[in-house]
């Protein structure tokens, strides 16, 4: 996993442990990289992995937004086992894996440019300073500098499966906390399979699939549902009637490698039965 680097405070954010980036430099400066990263850009497989809160890092402009390192690695700030988990899915299945390197906290790139959530200011009961009172200024530099290059990414790597002719099923890792502190809900599920609109027939086959596992607790649009919140799978796999599967995997069954293993073997295995089962190639 990428842990974020707590980089020292500058001059300005010493007393707070945030800076609200007032335009006088750039959200994204050199010691920073790349919102996009990916992994294995020539991989061959059906499946587009992608990983749209993978990292926990900050941009050193907004040094910590006011948390302490403990919260920036709680399941406030990132998608805690993804970047791990899409790694080895992605070597398993030679599939490509498009991730984004920043907290969730700094901008969601799973939320319409336009949603309220797109840069919370309080989040699962937790105060997040550092996004307190932006400026459109500032909220527009953050799309600009993270979410839209992802969006980007994301866009142009369809493209190109397209005119290469290679077939495509976008495949988006989440994982989820056990607990919520707002939410009084158990959450018992091992793992959700979130579908909505548009080609959902490889979601449904992948549901009935994971339901052969023995002892695995598998959820339909659980713990989340997609309308009204997500972004990524809407915008890429709708309009192109692309087949696709949202997995929500809960955080305490990713925390050690033995359990990433298996659930790497799990998941590759149920993704290509799904696949047969749909049809493929698609």
């Amino acid at each position: 996993m990428e842990a974020n680097s707590d980089p020292a405070p500058s001059r300005d954010e010493s007393a707070f442990g945030y800076a609200a980036n007032s335009g006088m430099r750039p959200l994204l400066g050199q010691v920073d990289p790349s919102p996009v990263g990916i992994v294995n850009p020539g991989g061959r497989s059906p499946f587009l992995l992608i990983g749209d809160h993978a990292g926990n890092r900050l941009p050193s402009s907004l040094a910590t937004l006011g948390l302490s390192a403990e919260d920036l690695r709680r399941h406030i700030a990132w998608d805690i086992g993804v970047q791990s988990l899409g790694e080895l899915l992605s070597d398993a299945l030679d599939a490509v894996f498009l991730h984004q390197r920043y907290s969730r906290l700094v901008v969601d790139c799973n939320r319409d440019p336009e949603s309220e959530s797109l840069i919370p200011s309080v989040s699962d009961g937790t105060f997040i300073q550092g996004n307190q009172g932006l400026s459109e200024h500032q909220r527009l530099e953050r799309l600009e500098a993270i979410h839209e290059p992802y969006q980007r990414a994301i866009a142009a790597e369809l493209d190109s499966r397209r005119r290469s002719d290679q077939a495509t099923v976008l495949i988006s890792l989440h994982s989820f906390t056990p607990t919520l502190f707002t939410v009084a809900r158990d959450r018992p599920w091992h793992i959700g399979v979130l579908h909505d609109r548009g080609n959902i027939k490889f979601a449904t086959d992948l549901l009935a699939v994971l339901r052969t596992f023995e002892a695995m607790v598998v959820g339909e649009n659980e713990p989340y549902t997609m309308p009204g919140s997500d972004y990524t799978v809407p915008r890429h796999a709708y309009p192109m009637g692309l087949p696709y599967a949202e997995l929500e995997i809960r955080q305490d069954l990713l925390l050690e490698r033995i359990d990433l293993l298996g659930w790497r073997d799990r998941l590759s295995t149920a993704l290509l039965k799904a696949a047969d089962h749909s049809g493929g190639p698609f």
